[in-house]
């Protein structure tokens, strides 16, 4: 599938470093090369099934990273039959979230169950691959945006302001993933549904962005970086 612009090269380049791949180098050519499926629906052409099946591996990042951050257990418990027999995460476990927080997480998770049921009800997808939501992870990825390396390492689980950090990366490229995508669709009900996932994804984009905006000069425990340095950094790493 060609890449047509950044947006595509930052929905595609951030996911690879959730995908667990033994390299990011062989992770791009498998990735890229990951067999598509005859959609469900016939008389959707197959660019189109391409189009909607590529998303589904940071949907199924999503719906993982939420559910176990609010809940400490993933799709595995909620809704197997959408893992499509596909292995575990590596790492992710329940955040330490006050309640409000926890709500708002879950109430996400809930939305990206619900992306890939749509999804898959037009097109056949895949299983779930092999995701790293691991604090070790997450960590390389704060320490490559901030250009340093933190000690103690970032760990996304471990407070209410850590693991908005966190999910400050997730759902912006999943917004502009669809708005890459989106143009190149041919059929109605794909733009349809894309039309939709987009607009959920920005909307939890702008919660995580309003939550932590309210705060921007609070000093990220233990590191001598302000929350706006963070997403600051973030932003154009």
């Amino acid at each position: 599938m060609e890449i047509a612009n950044g947006k595509d090269t930052l929905f595609w380049g951030l996911t690879s470093i959730f995908l667990q791949k033994k390299t990011s180098a062989i992770f791009t050519c498998l990735f890229l090369a990951v067999p598509t499926t005859k959609g469900q629906n016939p008389s959707l052409p197959q660019s189109d099934v391409d189009l909607l099946e590529f998303p589904l591996n940071l949907e199924y990042l999503e719906a993982e990273f939420f559910l176990r951050g609010s809940l400490g257990y993933g799709l595995d418990q909620v809704e197997p039959n959408l893992t499509g027999g596909g292995p575990p995460p590596i790492g992710g476990k329940i955040a330490n979230l006050d309640p409000r927080t926890r709500d708002i997480v879950l109430q996400f998770a809930y939305q990206e169950v619900g992306h890939l049921r749509a999804i898959k009800n037009t097109v056949n997808g895949f299983p779930r691959p092999l995701l790293d939501i691991s604090a070790d992870n997450f960590a390389k990825i704060i320490n490559d945006a901030l250009k340093q390396t933190l000690n103690p390492p970032f760990d996304p689980y471990a407070n209410r302001l850590n693991y908005l950090l966190a999910s400050y990366i997730i759902p912006y490229v999943g917004l502009t993933g669809y708005v890459g995508a989106n143009p190149k669709l041919q059929s109605a009900q794909p733009k349809r549904l894309v039309a939709g996932l987009l607009g959920v994804e920005s909307a939890q984009d702008a919660v995580i962005r309003t939550l932590l905006y309210e705060q921007p000069l609070q000093k990220v425990k233990p590191y001598d970086i302000t929350v706006a340095d963070f997403t600051d950094r973030i932003s154009k790493s």
